[in-house]
């Protein structure tokens, strides 16, 4: 677990379903010390490593409030398992439900409402995706799930995973996706973090608005 800035973590496990080795096999979490709440953000516990929970478990104890923030569905991976743990609620999108075991902890979050720790999670898409981008005020930081990720030069980029990127596809982000992003310009951003790629700790307002100038990476 490394220590970003005061109060805000980063730690990365193997996503279960991809090769490790390959670009984006390596996905990130974070904890956040918002003030009045411990927030874990897409968390997922590696498998074999003891060290990490054990430092979540004293994040945690000094919390009064442990609350887990989910930004895509896809995304709901060790929530369910640190919920029962740290007698959690879990937020997001409604759909995250679908991968649960239970719903009791479960809240869905619709976009704009406060969360714990003053977070906030906005809706993106046209039309709208499940993924809702989370801001942290505390941290000036926007965290998303699969939007946005860094390529291996550190550049902030789109993301379009499942095929190339075509000059029709290229204009559907343009005219279509990129101006439902353009909102979040508005919001006090320092920092961009990413599940895949390093983290944009400066500057994130300025990242983010190049990233929506630029074609999206394949």
């Amino acid at each position: 677990m490394e220590e970003l800035a005061g109060g805000l973590w980063r730690w990365t496990a193997r996503h279960p379903e991809w090769h490790p080795g390959r670009w984006g096999a390596e996905v990130a979490c974070f904890a956040v010390d918002a003030g009045d709440a411990l927030l874990l953000v897409d968390p997922l516990l590696p498998a074999y490593d003891e060290g990490l929970l054990g430092r979540l478990d004293d994040l945690a104890g000094r919390s009064a409030l442990v609350a887990i923030l989910i930004t895509i569905p896809y995304h709901t991976r060790s929530a369910e398992p640190l919920s029962s743990r740290y007698d959690a609620l879990i937020y997001g999108h409604p759909r995250v439900v679908d991968r649960l075991d239970r719903r009791k902890r479960f809240r869905a979050v619709e976009p704009g409402a406060e969360l714990p720790g003053g977070a906030r999670a906005y809706a993106i898409g046209k039309p709208r995706r499940y993924e809702m981008p989370i801001h942290l005020p505390s941290h000036r930081a926007l965290a998303f799930g699969d939007a946005l990720v860094t390529t291996l030069e550190g550049e902030l980029r789109l993301w379009h995973w499942r095929d190339r990127v075509d000059e029709a596809r290229a204009r559907w982000y343009r005219e279509r996706f990129n101006p439902t992003l353009e909102p979040l310009l508005d919001l006090d951003l320092e920092r961009i973090l990413v599940t895949h790629g390093p983290p944009i700790l400066h500057d994130g307002a300025t990242a983010l608005r190049s990233a929506l100038a630029t074609a999206p990476w394949h």
